[in-house]
């Protein structure tokens, strides 16, 4: 099983390192596009999330790219000196990794509801860029499967929870009260209008910053008012509380500005953003707190360590199931020719009956059509369900005494 991939995450890298290797869309898609032109490589797929940057690949036997030097060229680093910050991992590690942390296990919210979406947009991604192949394309399906199963059996408000409304939860333990707070969120994307959502139910007067397009109707969070982005230093004095969540490179609240900027006795910056928005160094201004995205750990408890054995015995099952499936991809052929025989078949076991029924040519044509559909599924779900239950040796001996029938 060649899947391998490497990643560096909240567990090797502090925010400063992590937002070094935080790519936008574009050059992600250059990513895979150039890692899957290497020699070898059949499938790539590239994931950058807040807390962790993973290149995947599935490659030919024998392959191992030097998967660190393409994301350190891409970041413009170097690798010998980043190289110690990636983990890299391979074959049943790789995907038992992979189905883990998509299930929120790896996060440092422990059954983050926002990784697994983002696993689903990294293959959409790598789907659009024309780099991903069959075994990844199964493979991220059947984790975000898994991760769904996982989730629906973890019944608890730790298990259900994203960074947004962590941070919240961890303020409102140290006796913070947003009722009545002025608040300014910077950006409108699904970070920003999540931590706007969670604001405005809390009680908080929110703000969101917009940037007018050209065409298009900038949509806010319902109860919430708008600012135009090139004015949010304006509105800065009467805030209790920034949240900036944007996806741009770039620094959405500087330092000297707000060095410059009249304020109130004690403001609360908060740093959804990977590369960061808020400039570090606001932190030692008078009066002002900087939280940013390495700020929410949640701590181990007894319930904690319950849950992730739950969810630890649901996905073995799903990690069994996709190893069956990949070592026993070389007999799909035979599985689709074989139900083929079997449709054949089933129709032509009832021709005597349809006969003495008399229906006219039509109406015979298309019962014949259905019943070739009917069989060809139920043959491949009862393949598939030996496959899945009995393993890959009785699935190939099952297949063979079915191929010697038809023979």
């Amino acid at each position: 099983m060649n899947i391998q991939m490497i990643g560096i995450d909240h567990t090797t890298a502090a925010v400063d390192v992590r937002e070094k290797f935080s790519f936008t869309t574009t050059v992600q898609a250059r990513i895979m596009a150039e890692t899957k032109a290497l020699p070898g490589v059949l499938g790539a797929l590239l994931l950058s999330t807040c807390n962790r940057t993973e290149l995947w690949v599935h490659c030919r036997p024998g392959v191992a790219p030097d998967l660190v030097a393409c994301l350190c060229a891409a970041a413009g680093a170097d690798a010998a000196a980043y190289r110690d910050r990636f983990r890299r991992r391979e074959g049943r590690e790789a995907v038992a990794y992979l189905f883990h942390m998509a299930s929120g296990l790896q996060s440092q919210i422990f059954g983050d509801d926002q990784i697994l979406t983002q696993v689903k947009e990294a293959l959409d991604r790598a789907r659009a860029a024309l780099c991903t192949d069959t075994v990844l394309e199964v493979l991220f399906r059947m984790a975000v499967t898994a991760a769904k199963k996982v989730k629906t059996g973890m019944q608890t408000s730790t298990a259900n929870t994203d960074s947004v409304a962590f941070s919240m939860e961890m303020l409102r333990g140290e006796g913070y009260d947003f009722r009545g707070r002025q608040c300014l969120v910077i950006g409108n994307g699904r970070m920003g209008k999540l931590a706007a959502t969670a604001l405005r139910e809390a009680g908080a007067d929110v703000t969101v910053t917009v940037r007018q397009y050209r065409s298009g109707v900038v949509e806010i969070p319902q109860g919430c008012s708008r600012i135009d982005y090139g004015r949010r230093m304006e509105l800065l004095p009467q805030c209790d509380i920034v949240v900036s969540a944007t996806t741009s490179p770039n620094v959405t609240v500087k330092y000297e500005q707000l060095a410059a900027c009249p304020r109130k006795d004690a403001l609360l910056c908060i740093d959804l953003a990977v590369p960061r928005d808020i400039d570090p160094q606001v932190a030692q201004l008078p009066g002002v707190r900087l939280l940013d995205i390495d700020s929410f750990r949640v701590p181990q408890s007894a319930e904690l360590q319950r849950l992730r054995e739950a969810a630890e015995e649901i996905l073995e099952q799903q990690i069994q199931e996709f190893g069956t499936w990949y070592d026993c991809r070389d007999m799909i052929p035979l599985t689709e020719e074989l139900s083929e025989k079997f449709a054949v078949d089933a129709v032509t076991r009832v021709e005597g009956s349809l006969r003495r029924l008399h229906l006219d040519e039509d109406t015979a044509a298309g019962f014949r059509q259905q019943l070739e559909e009917i069989a060809r599924k139920q043959f491949r779900r009862l393949v598939f369900a030996v496959r899945d239950e009995a393993g890959a040796a009785t699935f190939r001996q099952c297949l063979g005494a079915v191929e010697k029938l038809y023979d």
